[in-house]
């Protein structure tokens, strides 16, 4: 097997996918925040994982895992270097100082990258075809910082496990609350494919070293041949995330989804709808009931939401890009509607806090 060099932008979440990765005896570096990388540098970092039928979870340690992991800042990163690129912050960071540059030359190297965001970049939504991309472009924070990409060199990775930084944790520890799949598209090129393939593969074969055995872990990557699975995080994302957000305040995405059962149902099958319109197939995307039962673990309000209330200008609006995409085809629903304006509404109250 092949050992590739990886470069992940984002050690939050990165640091989930890359604890799965290292297991392959990967090369993987973080680009973070200063902080985050010299704790990364001198201690690694820490994943835990929920095993069905285990009390505790399982802590895997950077450290003692077969790959090699460094971290770093945006700056004096040569992305020509790397086989593979993962994209792991949220959608707004990637217009800051530093890593808006990093950006642009990650595209001009011409790696293959895969994204782990909510928020599908601009360049995946070109390999739809058929809709008004400019049309779409309002639901970005800056859509410019995607100019320079090629469609068939970036794929999209659903982030459906959720996780957390545990409170008064260091930084580079991670809590994963639902230990879900992470499932993402082919590249246009076998070749880029192949490489997912092979870390799937990966990652499917690891038997952890526990007290009681050789334990399965959860949270694999699943590789799919259709551009339209990772959009079945749509659903769950206006369904759920961003019905997190009220005019009271916010709420879980507990809270979100069985509330109102019926109208979130109705917001679900909604956008389910839509992504079959846009080439989906049912049996690739997942059933309301399945969101349902998943949703009675959420405990929290969603990122998205913590940020909106905390006073942030710019969160990832994928409820925007949703309500956009079905306008072309035609369609909307109330609630999107109304969750869309009250969203902007309140960005639009930071924006003017902030200025």
């Amino acid at each position: 097997m092949a050992t590739y060099k990886i470069l992940i932008m984002g050690a939050s979440y990165g640091s989930l996918l890359a604890s799965k990765m290292l297991f392959g005896g990967h090369s993987i570096h973080l680009v973070c925040l200063p902080a985050e990388a010299d704790l990364i540098n001198a201690e690694g970092f820490r994943v835990r994982l929920p095993v069905r039928g285990r009390k505790d979870p399982v802590e895997l340690n950077s450290r003692n895992l077969p790959g090699k992991v460094t971290a770093g800042g945006a700056a004096g990163v040569n992305p020509g270097e790397y086989d593979l690129i993962g994209l792991a912050m949220q959608e707004p960071q990637y217009r800051s100082p530093g890593v808006r540059e990093l950006l642009h030359l990650v595209a001009t190297s011409k790696v293959p990258c895969m994204s782990i965001m909510n928020m599908p970049p601009l360049p995946y939504v070109k390999r739809m075809t058929g809709l008004d991309y400019d049309a779409l472009k309002p639901a970005y924070t800056d859509a410019s910082v995607w100019d320079a990409f090629e469609p068939g060199l970036l794929t999209l990775c659903s982030p459906d496990p959720q996780a957390i930084r545990p409170p008064n944790e260091e930084v580079n520890v991670l809590q994963v609350t639902l230990p879900t799949n992470f499932k993402v598209a082919r590249f246009d090129d076998d070749r880029y494919t192949s490489i997912l393939r092979q870390i799937e593969t990966e990652i499917e074969a690891v038997r952890f070293d526990a007290p009681e055995g050789k334990i399965e872990l959860p949270v694999k990557l699943k590789v799919h041949d259709s551009i339209f699975v990772p959009l079945a995080k749509w659903s769950m994302l206006l369904a759920g995330n961003y019905r997190c957000v009220t005019t009271d305040g916010v709420r879980t995405a507990k809270e979100a989804v069985h509330t109102d059962i019926e109208e979130c149902r109705s917001v679900y099958n909604f956008v389910f709808d839509l992504c079959v319109k846009l080439g989906a197939n049912p049996n690739e995307l997942v059933p309301f009931e399945k969101y349902a039962a998943a949703a009675q673990s959420l405990s929290r309000p969603a990122s998205a939401a913590r940020a909106l209330f905390n006073g942030a200008p710019n969160i990832e609006r994928a409820d925007k890009l949703v309500q956009l995409i079905a306008r072309q085809k035609g369609l909307s629903h109330p609630v999107i509607d109304a969750n869309v304006a009250l969203v902007d509404e309140l960005l639009e109250k930071n924006r003017k806090k902030a200025a």
